[in-house]
């Protein structure tokens, strides 16, 4: 039977799968800030004082004004609801879902604004009380997958619970934007002096969000979701999508990670910020993110083995083949 191969050679070794890792930081940081930054250069935002949308600093109207003033036939509003509002959106979620059916939640692991909000949160409760998430049964092993000591301090609550809530409120203020002009928004907000609408829109959503992110991050992710739902659905419709792959002729390895980790804990599911197994059958992976962190987990523990990490992306044939030997198999 065929052995397992890394789709990109980048995962290697533990130093390359740390670039990987540093890329998809990038990637992260700077889709983050187009997020932020969209409305305000009318990238994409709707504005409902003026009721019509802005697409890459042009008006984006349906043509719906000519027809209410009697300049055009029905059968042509028709028209160009069809061709400036159904076609592109169909498109653009045909395109958007292409790409989940061969890679997978990629937006959601490299690109999405609220997953990388998810991890910086997952790092700073670590940090505060060993578990990524205050529903975590047990604490994580005081140790990272290098072998190095993780020193786990309750005073990292003091920068955890503000951060938290600065990110909801960033949020709430961001998505106003997307709907009121954010020239306004900013201006009344630096001011002091938002009306009455947008403090109550600000202050309920930051409310919300801050329970959201604090409580609740992971199942949103995993269950609340509908882009997510959406890539995974059209992901696990393709059998040679690419998954992680895991060589489990090569399984007695993992005895590697146990001992440099600890009892009962593995380095690649300990890393997995949807608290997911890396090394089981697809359909019980539905909602990984290709974040790829439990693959550079596991090249760092298995450094220096001859066979090197026992964990990497695979496609085609070989997805197909990690897929019947994980289930002929069971989960390990």
């Amino acid at each position: 039977m065929p052995r397992a191969y890394p789709v990109w050679s980048i995962q290697q070794a533990p130093g390359q799968s740390g670039r990987l890792q540093r890329l998809r930081l990038w990637a992260q940081i700077g889709f983050f800030v187009l997020f932020v930054m969209a409305p305000v250069f009318d990238l994409l935002r709707y504005d409902l004082t003026r009721g019509h949308a802005y697409l890459l600093g042009f008006e984006w109207r349906l043509g719906l004004d000519d027809y209410f003033a009697g300049r055009i036939s029905g059968t042509e509003a028709g028209i160009n609801i069809l061709l400036r509002l159904f076609l592109p959106i169909l498109g653009g979620a045909a395109l958007f879902l292409a790409v989940a059916w061969r890679w997978g939640r990629v937006y959601c692991g490299w690109l999405c604004p609220h997953f990388s909000v998810v991890e910086t949160i997952n790092a700073l409760m670590r940090r505060a009380s060993g578990k990524q998430s205050l529903w975590d049964r047990k604490a994580l092993p005081g140790k990272n997958p290098d072998g190095s000591p993780f020193r786990v301090d309750a005073r990292w609550w003091l920068a955890t619970l503000p951060l938290t809530v600065a990110f909801a409120l960033l949020w709430a203020v961001v998505l106003l934007t997307y709907l009121l002009p954010p020239a306004e928004v900013y201006a009344n907000l630096f001011a002091l002096a938002p009306t009455r609408n947008q403090a109550t829109f600000i202050g309920a959503a930051t409310v919300v969000l801050t329970l959201e992110f604090l409580f609740a991050r992971h199942l949103f992710c995993r269950f609340g979701c509908a882009v997510g739902l959406f890539q995974s659905l059209a992901w696990m419709s393709n059998r040679d999508a690419m998954v992680v792959g895991f060589q489990r002729p090569r399984a007695a390895d993992c005895a590697t990670c146990y001992a440099a980790s600890g009892p009962g804990y593995a380095a690649c599911e300990g890393v997995c910020p949807m608290r997911l197994r890396p090394r089981v059958p697809k359909h019980q992976m539905f909602t990984c993110t290709q974040c790829a962190q439990c693959v550079a987990a596991c090249a760092t523990v298995q450094d220096g083995q001859p066979g090197g990490t026992l964990l990497a992306w695979v496609e085609r044939e070989e997805a197909r083949t990690n897929e019947t030997r994980m289930s002929l198999t069971g989960k390990r």
